[in-house]
């Protein structure tokens, strides 16, 4: 185990590494008006009153069809990031060239795939009116309107600790990213909503009870990040030493006491519907089979047993968050490492054909995790699990996403699916 921490440590220490779409006011308000409260029978009766008197909703009849959520606000490491990194000009863990985004409508945007990452793929199934647009480019906060569909914090390279990714380059913490979030985007989204509150309430109610019962707390909070806390400090001898580090449990213990304390950070701001991503089979990827795959083994276990602990504290984590400390609080937790290692273990079935070798040729500036520029690619990327060293092709994001928001499998999405949670 030794040698195996000391070999994963060099190789990501070598890295360079880790690694115009209008909304309405009235679209929020009309989807308030439906969603105040879920409840079926008599209870959706009352939520229906409760929709037009409490946020300002029209009568039943037809309309258009709605979102199924007011918006998503996305935090977390380069599997969620959608181009924020593109904003960083001291950040090595960048996707913004070919060919990433080879099969993505816009092109190379910044995210870390062929084509959509599993926060555009889950947005196309929640029904939201076009990408939810990154923090950091400047368009975003010129586009009012766009904002009510939510906004992208995340960030390539970072997790739940500060310095995590600083090694590579200028990251985005998660702690900045939830004060991106309430320093700028809050003020921001209430300064939009002022105008539909004032029409809806009528004196019934305050603004700011518009503003966290009939948006927010309609819109999905979703967080992917932990993998690189991994990668980057536990196995990081800059950090803990070779062999002086915490035990993985304390560790672990940390890293999920440290994200529970970012989770109540955005509940006291009005978040309430929380999706959590797991860390995915990271001894599984390309860039660490190809250096620690000394026995020829399909995965490196015991890379996969250390994020394996972190999802399974995760999973309590969503069971024991919301009393006392988030009692309003409503989580879907989707297990991504149990989807892709499903794909993984029988590849036959998902109609994948290659589950070790990246699509793209590997960069070797980044040590095998991002892809060549201008390098060459598979030709079907939907027989690929995974594009370049790390992340996943758009096909695998897709089917996380839709297992996410669909399954009725606990060992998918627990307690709850993302729809279900979205019609709370």
């Amino acid at each position: 185990m030794e040698r195996l921490v000391y070999l994963l440590t060099i190789t990501f220490l070598s890295m360079a590494l880790l690694v115009p779409l209008r909304g309405q006011c009235e679209a929020a308000r009309a989807a308030a008006a439906t969603s105040c409260h879920a409840g079926t029978g008599a209870a959706a009766a009352a939520a229906a009153s409760c929709s037009r008197s409490r946020c300002g909703g029209k009568s039943a009849g037809k309309q258009k069809q709605q979102p199924q959520v007011e918006g998503m606000f996305v935090f977390g490491s380069s599997l969620v990031d959608n181009g924020n990194n593109n904003f960083l000009n001291g950040s090595g863990v960048r996707a913004d060239y070919l060919p990433y985004g080879v099969d993505f409508p816009l092109g190379p945007s910044g995210r870390f795939s062929n084509g959509r990452n599993v926060i555009d793929a889950l947005g196309e199934l929640l029904g939201l009116r076009g990408l939810v647009p990154p923090f950091a480019d400047p368009r975003t906060r010129r586009a009012h309107a766009a904002l009510l569909r939510g906004v992208n914090f995340a960030s390539g390279g970072s997790g739940i600790l500060d310095h995590t990714g600083q090694v590579t380059g200028e990251v985005v913490s998660l702690r900045q990213q939830i004060t991106n979030f309430e320093s700028v985007t809050l003020p921001d989204l209430r300064a939009q909503l002022r105008g539909p509150a004032a029409t809806a309430n009528r004196g019934r109610a305050k603004g700011q009870d518009y503003f966290h019962q009939c948006y927010l707390s309609k819109c999905l909070f979703v967080i992917g990040t932990g993998g690189n806390d991994y990668l980057l400090n536990y196995f990081n001898p800059r950090k803990n030493g070779a062999e002086g580090g915490p035990p993985l449990s304390e560790f672990t213990t940390s890293l999920i006491t440290k994200l529970s304390d970012h989770l109540q950070r955005l509940y006291g701001l009005g978040a309430r519907k929380f999706v959590i991503f797991s860390i995915q089979p990271t001894g599984c990827t390309p860039v660490v089979r190809a250096f620690l795959n000394i026995t020829g083994a399909a995965c490196i276990e015991p890379v996969n047993d250390a994020v394996a602990l972190f999802n399974s504290e995760l999973r309590r984590l969503v069971d024991g968050a919301r009393p006392p400390r988030m009692p309003a609080a409503r989580f879907a937790y989707i297990d991504s490492y149990k989807i892709i290692r499903d794909m993984l273990d029988h590849p036959a079935k998902h109609g994948v054909r290659e589950t070790s070798r990246a699509c793209c040729e590997m960069s070797t500036r980044s040590s095998g995790v991002l892809c060549k520029k201008q390098g060459p690619v598979c030709r079907d990327r939907t027989e690929y699990v995974f594009f370049d060293g790390l992340h996943p092709t758009d096909a695998v994001n897709a089917r996380i996403a839709r297992k996410g928001y669909g399954s009725s499998s606990p060992d998918q999405a627990y307690p709850i699916n993302v729809k279900k949670l979205a019609m709370l």
